[in-house]
């Protein structure tokens, strides 16, 4: 799944974050901090970001020729 642009339930901009917030967590640092510190507050911003699975790796694989 790809990162939305926008949080589908309160319509933020949050998809220019996501590339911080995956650097940050595999660095070592605590995803819940880590979302603090980008500003995101709201429930729904936050489950957008700890829900999403980067299967573009997998998808890719099945490339249609």
């Amino acid at each position: 799944m790809i990162i939305p642009m926008r949080c589908f339930a309160c319509g933020k901009p949050i998809a220019q974050l996501w590339e911080e917030y995956k650097r940050r967590t595999e660095a070592g640092e605590e995803a819940g901090r880590v979302l603090d510190d980008l500003g995101l507050k709201r429930y729904c911003c936050r489950a957008a970001f700890l829900g999403q699975a980067d299967m573009l790796p997998e998808i890719s694989k099945f490339k249609k020729s």
